[in-house]
């Protein structure tokens, strides 16, 4: 049996065929989804589906590209949320620079001259607008993290293009928190980063494209009992699924192939990962 630890069912994607695609699932001997949310609709959203579906669990937080957008009460409605009894985790949460603004995104003339105001009053407002941005994250990401320390619950990070400053942030909760660097798409010095703080790392389809060589290695070198697998759906099929939706049925590619990394059997990795995932987010 498997576990998909990360999946967004909630999402608009699965909204015409979502028993077919839990039905699959079921058939890959996926025995458990945790759907993950990603603002205050998404949350509410994520428990439905847990209370509807006897084998999906939920994980309810602002995801850091929505906290600028979210009210300021969002946080006292994850704490209500986080009492409910499939509510596993908290997240995801973390840091994301990726879309913030930066000059690159300013826009040019023929002449490399910004279209608009002076350049230098322009790229001054930009940079204090991402600043501003990256300070929210932080604020919000801190509040989640300090929420999974007094619940006890697991929590779920994302980082994009900004590992150092969520690294930073994590170490400050080692000890305190159960966390998973969800989507691990870094390197073999990353991954030991997390693991040494006594997190997890966990491995969407990434792992098996073919410009995904520090993945690999990553995967292969962690320790069994630091892993886990998840497919984030509807986003990052594995091959030979590339390009399509993701459902979680399509972790089992990823996790076969992480196996013949590892040099396991696929029921050995099995068996190893979902222990991982039912000792981390606490399910029966």
């Amino acid at each position: 049996m498997l576990i998909d630890t990360h999946a967004h069912l909630d999402f608009p994607d699965f909204d015409a065929d979502l028993n077919q695609v839990l039905a699959r699932a079921k058939d890959a001997a996926v025995s458990r989804i945790i759907t993950i949310g990603t603002n205050g609709v998404s949350n509410r959203r994520a428990i439905e589906l847990a209370e509807r579906y006897r084998d999906v669990y939920a994980a309810v937080g602002i995801h850091p590209n929505s906290v600028t957008e979210e009210p300021d009460q969002s946080f006292q409605q994850l704490e209500r949320l986080l009492k409910h009894p499939k509510v596993v985790a908290v997240g995801e949460t973390g840091l994301d620079y990726h879309y913030l603004p930066h000059s690159a995104n300013l826009p040019f003339d023929g002449y490399g001259k910004v279209e608009f105001g002076e350049s230098s009053d322009v790229l001054l407002g930009v940079e204090i607008k991402r600043q501003a941005s990256i300070a929210k994250q932080a604020e919000a990401f801190h509040q989640h993290l300090e929420l999974a320390a007094a619940t006890g619950k697991a929590v779920v990070i994302h980082q994009r293009d900004a590992w150092n400053d969520t690294i930073d942030i994590l170490r400050e909760y080692a000890g305190r928190v159960r966390a998973v660097m969800h989507c691990f798409n870094g390197d073999t010095s990353q991954m030991q980063e997390v693991i040494n703080l006594g997190y997890l790392v966990s491995f969407t389809g990434i792992v098996t494209f073919k410009n995904a060589a520090e993945v690999r290695d990553a995967a292969k070198a962690v320790p069994i009992d630091r892993i886990m697998v998840e497919t984030d759906a509807p986003y990052l099929a594995p091959i030979p699924n590339r390009g399509k939706r993701c459902e979680p049925g399509f972790v089992r590619d990823t996790a076969s192939f992480i196996a013949d990394l590892k040099g396991m059997s696929l029921g050995d990795f099995a068996h190893h990962t979902t222990e991982n995932a039912r000792r981390f987010f606490e399910l029966d």
